[in-house]
């Protein structure tokens, strides 16, 4: 079906979920919304309840994954799910993959502005940006100013939401970007490869929901993880960049 922008090649939706067996059929019936979308991809990455089966039955092509990997591995086991799907010719071979959080519900719908840009060829990356949430919770922003700070002092670039999950990638942005930096660290190595591959980074308001990561102590080690995950994908992108211009020195 042509999608509203003009362009006839229908976009790719991958969703890792982890235990999101209460809100993922309300995240796909927001998704399925959007103008345009084909194929829905849920990664269930090591769920111990019925997120696989309520997905499958919402209609998403389903991915299981017998323990947790991490959110980059998730992403990944979805990426290879769509090139199965291109190669059978469910898939587009040019179609463009957007990335949505399982707990968005009925708000996912909102995700659809981040695909207009990349389909007309405005961006190759598209990143939301959230307004405030109205979930309680949160830490005190250490890892969102560590992956800022990181980013900018890499690419130049400030983002405002540098951990921003919902995004759409054009095949060039998906084919810079891969393999992900591993577990958290994703949407950081993700930025920085895009712009270093002299891409185009767009930040995009929506009006996007989702449950915030509590104070209590599976909340601190959650953002201890983050903070780890962050740190090590700037480590090796520094140490990546810094040797790249020391051998293009004259």
């Amino acid at each position: 079906m042509p999608h509203p922008t003009g362009v006839a090649v229908p976009f790719v939706v991958v969703i890792p979920a982890k235990d999101e067996a209460t809100r993922i059929a309300a995240t796909i019936r927001g998704v399925r919304r959007i103008p345009g979308v084909g194929e829905i991809v849920v990664v269930d990455d090591g769920s111990s309840d019925s997120t696989a089966r309520i997905a499958a039955g919402a209609g998403a092509e389903v991915v299981r994954l017998t323990r947790n990997h991490g959110k980059a591995d998730a992403l990944m086991s979805g990426l290879g799910r769509m090139a199965g799907l291109q190669r059978v010719g469910r898939v587009d071979p040019g179609a463009a993959v957007l990335f949505v959080d399982a707990d968005l519900a009925d708000s996912a719908t909102e995700v659809g502005a981040l695909v207009g840009p990349v389909l007309r060829g405005e961006a190759d990356l598209t990143i939301a940006t959230l307004p405030p949430q109205r979930s309680a919770g949160g830490g005190r922003g250490l890892v969102v100013g560590l992956a800022r700070r990181g980013i900018e002092e890499l690419t130049g670039w400030s983002p405002v939401q540098p951990l921003s999950g919902m995004r759409c990638l054009s095949p060039a942005a998906r084919a810079a970007a891969t393999p992900f930096a591993r577990g958290w660290g994703v949407e950081v190595g993700m930025t920085i490869d895009v712009l270093e591959a002299g891409l185009v980074v767009r930040e995009i308001p929506c009006d996007l929901h989702h449950r915030v990561t509590g104070a209590d102590w599976r909340g601190q080690l959650h953002r201890a993880a983050q903070y780890r995950d962050v740190a090590l994908a700037l480590a090796v992108r520094r140490l990546r960049l810094g040797s790249h211009r020391h051998s293009h020195r004259p």
